[in-house]
């Protein structure tokens, strides 16, 4: 059974579980049962697969044409690393060609009239706590890459690993991978709210945990050296527009659809951070994710600071329209 398979079965059961907490302490035991029923129906929405990505490494050229399985002796001139968790994998891909790594490969020769060798250690159901072993593997193998991109976060919101200790972790590895050269790209945590296969309100909770990840992850990726991209911004309307087409059969994972759009915004960042770029000026990415910071602490006081303001107001306004009342009886 793969690891994906695995998690999948307990991850539901332990966000309902976690989700539901304040509100058992508070004696609200329907709303913890209520969350635990709809996590029991998210594990038959999302049906389990043995299926793995499309093994897509090897060296890619300007021009398209059949990929070059890398051994020793194969000559390219810049090696792409790719890290993560099942969306860097290409997970719910069918061919090679649709998966993300082979898309920016492929973006990147043609971009740089450059031999690119793609390397994936990223693995299906890994959270920030695999980034280092995934690094370790890499090592192994020769020198470190001139490029890595990762992609990571969406287990750690379903694991419940805490959000600031795997905004951490991933600053971690980023720092390793900067000292030993490489550049460092990183698609942050995307939006579950995007997701309608988890119904509400428990993706309400998943999504509000998954934005404040991304938050604590563009910070780390910034003060680590990286360049984060804020996927939940970038890729949520596109999304929301037209899930039959940008989600897979599982209507959890990326389609071919969704993970070409994925690719798309992340190859500008990877062109420019290797001094590659081309294709004109760098599409301007929002250096602070606007979903993300909804989430924050900060935001919250702010929301509630108006709420309660309103809420005052509209209460002077009805006392004075009654003493104005009273006074027209009297």
């Amino acid at each position: 059974m793969s690891i994906l398979a695995t998690r999948r079965r307990t991850i539901w059961a332990a966000l309902s579980t976690g989700a539901a907490g304040a509100a058992m302490g508070t004696g609200l035991w329907g709303a913890y049962s209520f969350l635990n029923a709809q996590a029991r129906q998210v594990r038959l929405v999302i049906p389990k697969t043995h299926d793995a990505p499309p093994v897509a490494d090897g060296v890619y050229v300007q021009g398209g044409g059949p990929v070059t399985r890398y051994s020793r002796g194969v000559e390219f001139d810049l090696h792409l690393a790719i890290f993560g968790d099942s969306t860097a994998t290409g997970y719910g891909c069918h061919i090679p060609d649709e998966v993300p790594g082979v898309l920016l490969a492929r973006g990147l020769a043609e971009e740089s009239g450059k031999r690119i060798r793609l390397s994936t250690k990223a693995i299906s159901g890994a959270t920030s706590k695999g980034l280092a072993a995934q690094i370790d593997a890499m090592s192994i193998i020769g020198p470190p890459p001139d490029l890595a991109v990762i992609m990571i976060g969406a287990n750690d919101v379903t694991s419940l690993n805490a959000v600031r200790a795997s905004a951490q972790r991933l600053g971690d590895a980023i720092r390793r991978l900067r000292m030993a050269g490489s550049a460092v790209v990183v698609g942050t945590c995307p939006d579950f709210g995007v997701i309608t296969a988890i119904p509400q309100p428990l993706r309400a909770v998943v999504r509000s945990r998954g934005l404040r990840l991304a938050h604590f992850q563009a910070a780390a990726v910034r003060a680590s050296g990286g360049v984060p991209v804020p996927l939940a911004d970038l890729l949520s309307p596109e999304f929301l527009q037209a899930p039959e087409e940008m989600f897979a059969d599982d209507h959890y994972h990326p389609s071919a659809a969704g993970y070409a759009l994925a690719a798309r915004l992340l190859l500008p960042a990877v062109a420019h951070a290797l001094g590659e770029w081309t294709g004109g000026p760098i599409p301007d990415l929002p250096w602070v994710s606007a979903a993300a910071e909804s989430q924050t602490m900060s935001a919250r006081i702010r929301v509630l600071g108006r709420i309660w303001r309103r809420s005052a107001a509209e209460i002077g306004v009805a006392v004075n329209q009654h003493s104005e009342q009273e006074a027209v009886n009297v």
